[in-house]
C-alpha cells in the first residue's frame, strides 16, 4: 500500500502541478470544498498518522482545523508530498509482522482525547484514508474537465 500511495501520489502531482493555482483553490462543492484543500488535508492526515507510527517523523506543524492550509501552492505541496511518500516508504519497508501486533494510543486533537486503537487496524486506517481523499481529488478533477491519474491497483507498474 506504501508503493500504491507512492505511485498515485506521482501521478496525482504530475497533474496537479500543470494546473493554474486558482483551479486548484476554486471551490468545487467538496467536503474540503477545493482540490488544493483536500491535498492538504491528505498529507496533513499522512504526516500526522505517520508521526504516531513512528516518533522520529513529527506531527504537522498546524492542528486538524487548519490541515487544509498546510501549503499555499501546488509546488511546496508537492515538495513536502514527495518527502513524505519516501518517509512512508521507508516506514513500511521495515515493518515486520510483529510490528502490527498491539495497541497504538494517541491523542487525537479532534476529539479532543486519548484513543487506543489496535496497530493493525490503525494502519488500514492510515492507507484507507489516502485513497478516499484522493477519490475526491479525483472526482473534482473529473467534474472539472482534467484527466484523473490511473487509480487501479492492479494496474501498478512492478517498479513504482
Amino acid at each position: 500500500m506504501a508503493r500504491y500511495n507512492t505511485w498515485q501520489n506521482n501521478q496525482l502531482t504530475l497533474i496537479l502541478e500543470a494546473m493554474p493555482q486558482a483551479e486548484l483553490d476554486k471551490d468545487r462543492g467538496a467536503f474540503f470544498k477545493s482540490i488544493m484543500a483536500t491535498a492538504n488535508h491528505l498529507l496533513w492526515g499522512d504526516t500526522i498518522w505517520l508521526s504516531r507510527f513512528d516518533p522520529s517523523v513529527p506531527a504537522p506543524s498546524v492542528g486538524a482545523e487548519q490541515s487544509t492550509e498546510l501549503h499555499p501552492t501546488i509546488q511546496s505541496w508537492g515538495a513536502d508530498r514527495f518527502r513524505m511518500d519516501g518517509k512512508i516508504r521507508l516506514w513500511a519497508d521495515g515493518l515486520r509482522a510483529l510490528d502490527l501486533k498491539g495497541d497504538l494510543t494517541y491523542f487525537s486533537g479532534m476529539f479532543g482525547r486519548e484513543i487506543t486503537t489496535s496497530v493493525d487496524t490503525s494502519i488500514v486506517h492510515f492507507f484507507n484514508h489516502q485513497t478516499h481523499h484522493r477519490g475526491q481529488i479525483h472526482a473534482m478533477l473529473t467534474a472539472a474537465g482534467h484527466k484523473a491519474p490511473v487509480s487501479d491497483l492492479l494496474l501498478m507498474p512492478k517498479d513504482a
